[in-house]
């Protein structure tokens, strides 16, 4: 496995501090030396929950799922029995991947010599097996993989150790209960998608603070009452709440709105889940790295319908036409601002108030990050 070496830690980490009013950011070189793709992949992206699905997607028996997880390829499926299963997409014979997309099956079938797995991932048949010596088709089996379904959304985690989501986020669940209790009920209606010439976590620093939005998101802060904006950490995710704004806003129409709270949560390391003024609501945004400075970007929506109402349109609108374009912006100068070698770290602009403007997420996410790469250094 790729690491770091006790001195390069020490570096990275050197301008760094619990307290985030006596704290600069992580060093400068972790958003743009190519090693950390693989870092950031083994570290990080290899043992924390990560997002596959609405729950809609595999409710009934057999309803599967697959996805790739940066270079491994998993597939979720609901078992016979009710139970949610997630396994590595790869055959248990020369490695062919099972499935692809999503859909129903009664049995996995491999497209290349149709080996055929039950859904609870026991080999079913092997053609021509009966011929080979010594060979139990009870004995073979996909590897399995954590999976955990959480307030209606499915997550997975390479690292067969890891605590539970639920436990591992504390009361995330509830929170997200209170604000978005008709989550289960809410359907797939869109998805956007971006690539951006950033690293992944150039892309979390700016989504973890407000502070920029009064100067690059004029129509967002009509949107919300930024007066109301109130950014906490805890544990692995941070919550950013907001009101509706009182007045007519700029963004998009939300007159007669059944959701008037502006209520966010970034999960660690990657996923945000949002709920936005308007109608019943709930988004998924991820972060996941495409290369050293390259960002991919998905952006699911989930309403009350699977056709987007007129506001809805708008909506989505607003989010990829206006919010997304300042924010691309935003994030790819700074990173052709970093790779400049004038910038290597900053301080934290924060308030004891814990406010929208705050950057204090952020100093949150810096220390996520540095605990797993501590975990890494080569003795």
């Amino acid at each position: 496995m790729t690491g770091l070496s006790a001195a390069e830690y020490k570096r990275i980490q050197s301008n760094y501090h619990p307290d985030p009013c006596k704290s600069s950011s992580i060093d400068v070189s972790c958003y743009l030396e190519p090693r950390f793709e693989e870092i950031d992949r083994q570290a990080i992206f290899h043992r924390s929950w990560q997002f596959v699905c609405h729950v809609e997607k595999v409710r009934e028996p057999g309803q599967y799922v697959a996805m790739d997880l940066l270079g491994r390829s998993l597939f979720v499926v609901r078992n016979t029995d009710g139970k949610l299963k997630a396994f590595y997409n790869v055959c248990r014979h020369r490695a062919h991947e099972l499935l692809q997309g999503e859909g129903q099956v009664k049995r996995i079938t491999c497209p290349y010599h149709a080996w055929t797995y039950n859904l609870d991932g026991t080999l079913n048949r092997a053609p021509r097996s009966n011929q080979v010596e010594d060979f139990d088709v009870g004995t073979v089996c996909l590897t399995g993989v954590l999976v955990e379904e959480f307030c209606n959304l499915v997550f997975v985690n390479l690292d067969s150790e890891a605590p539970s989501l639920a436990r591992q986020s504390g009361d995330l669940a509830n929170e997200i209960q209170k604000y978005a209790p008709d989550l289960g009920e809410l359907t797939f209606a869109h998805r956007l998608t971006y690539q951006i010439e950033a690293n992944w976590k150039a892309v979390a620093d700016n989504f973890l603070e407000c502070y920029h939005c009064p100067v690059a998101h004029k129509d967002f802060c009509s949107l919300v009452d930024m007066s109301t904006y109130t950014v906490k950490t805890h544990g692995i995710y941070s919550s950013h709440m907001a009101k509706a704004g009182i007045t007519q806003n700029k963004a998009y129409d939300i007159r007669g709105a059944s959701v008037t709270d502006h209520a966010v949560w970034f999960l660690w390391p990657n996923t945000t889940l949002m709920r936005y003024p308007g109608r019943g609501n709930f988004m998924v945004w991820r972060f996941i790295p495409a290369g050293p400075q390259r960002t991919y970007e998905e952006f699911d929506f989930f309403f009350e319908t699977a056709e987007p109402n007129q506001a809805e349109l708008e909506a989505i609108r607003f989010i990829d036409e206006v919010l997304q374009v300042e924010d691309i912006g935003l994030v790819e100068s700074v990173q052709r601002g970093m790779r400049s070698g004038d910038f290597s770290s900053s301080r934290y602009m924060v308030d004891k108030e814990g406010s929208g403007m705050s950057e204090h997420a952020v100093h949150h996410f810096h220390g996520l990050l540095l605990d797993a790469y501590s975990k890494v250094i080569e003795a």
